[in-house]
């Protein structure tokens, strides 16, 4: 039985600047912002000179009936900082003419820099933004998606890092604005918005993405996101991972290539430190990186072609793949190493086996039902 799906889904309204194009790393203002902050500095400048010249409007004579009144202040406050100047109000005193020269003409220039360049930047920064967008799509494919950049997600972009994948690789999704400046600051290019709508699923070119994993707090989400995934390219690797172990076999039927139950694989390390707490130490540190040990997948050097997967120097190998078939080390099937094999090995997480080349993601495949 499926749980959490009588819980209602909360759903993200992006603003309409991230409908169409993906938000890359760096990201600016938005136009609309950008444009409201100059509009009310544009505003004030104006302001300003209207008081200016209301309170000493005395030092100002109008052609019309000779008094300067507030809509007059206005009027000579708008035509003059917009450089139109009918010449019907003037300043005729030495002050006025000196607060013009020294005030009201500085402002008149900046008003015409805010009102041209505002516009020149709003369109360059928009058009490069579209160019950008437009140029990673259609450079964008054979990538990695990332559904949800909670804890989980952020741990698997780490492994994938670890595991030498290009950061520009790897596109994220996620509803929360702090999750995808979060990803930008670190370089990869993220999406706002919820998964399980195509749109959204489509704007990261998952069509072209040859893994996607998805990692988000409620499982029915997960199903629906695989199921939208699957349908959408059904050649992509897509790894899932689970709250509860009941919902696993309705996420593998859902298309998902494997299933990673998080509450299992806690409980069980749980259940292994208080067993032993060696157990507990040297499971999480084969799952940690960069330190200790390290679990990794690799090629067989024509020198260990023929050997056996014991006689492998400097490592332990734990697995054997042949065939795109997973087998462990003691299966008779592999008690000789072939040219073509993978080797999934244990090794020291600092100093790389010398000749092995950090193979991709996609190398890296094992299903859990092989083990």
């Amino acid at each position: 039985m499926l749980r959490g799906f009588g819980r209602s889904r909360s759903r993200a309204h992006p603003s309409w600047t991230h409908q169409t194009l993906v938000s890359l790393p760096s990201r600016s203002s938005t136009p609309a912002r950008e444009l409201a902050r100059r509009g009310v500095l544009a505003l004030s400048l104006l302001v300003f000179i209207v008081a200016l010249v209301y309170f000493d409007r005395g030092s100002y004579t109008d052609t019309h009936d000779g008094a300067v009144s507030f809509v007059d202040a206005i009027y000579y406050a708008t035509v003059t900082i917009t450089t139109t100047g009918y010449g019907d109000i003037t300043p005729v005193t030495p002050q006025a003419r000196i607060l013009n020269a020294v005030l009201v003409t500085p402002m008149r220039i900046l008003f015409l820099v805010l009102l041209v360049g505002t516009t020149l930047e709003v369109l360059a920064n928009e058009g490069r933004r579209i160019l950008r967008d437009s140029y990673w799509r259609n450079h964008m494919r054979n990538h990695v998606v990332v559904v949800g950049y909670g804890t989980k997600g952020r741990s698997a972009v780490d492994t994938l890092q670890s595991n030498g994948a290009n950061p520009a690789q790897i596109v994220v999704i996620d509803p929360k604005p702090s999750a995808v400046v979060d990803a930008n600051l670190r370089g990869f290019a993220a999406i706002e918005g919820d998964a399980t709508r195509r749109d959204v699923l489509r704007r990261a070119e998952i069509i072209k993405a040859r893994e996607v994993i998805i990692t988000l707090d409620r499982d029915d989400s997960a199903i629906l996101v695989t199921l939208t995934v699957r349908q959408l390219n059904p050649s992509a690797h897509v790894v899932v991972a689970v709250r509860e172990d009941d919902n696993a076999s309705l996420v593998r039927q859902s298309g998902a290539n494997a299933v990673v139950t998080s509450s299992e694989a806690v409980g069980r390390l749980l259940g292994l430190s208080a067993v032993s707490p060696n157990l507990g130490t040297v499971i999480e540190d084969l799952l940690s990186s960069k330190e200790g040990l390290e679990v990794g997948e690799r090629q067989v050097r024509p020198d260990e072609v023929g050997r056996a997967p014991d006689d492998v120097k400097g490592e332990a190998v734990i697995a054997v793949v042949r065939n795109k078939t997973l087998r462990r080390f003691y299966d008779p099937t592999v008690a000789k190493l072939e040219t073509g094999d993978q080797v999934v090995v244990v090794r020291h997480a600092v100093a790389e086996v010398a000749g092995s080349e950090p193979q991709p993601p996609s190398r890296r495949r094992s299903g859990r039902s092989n083990w």
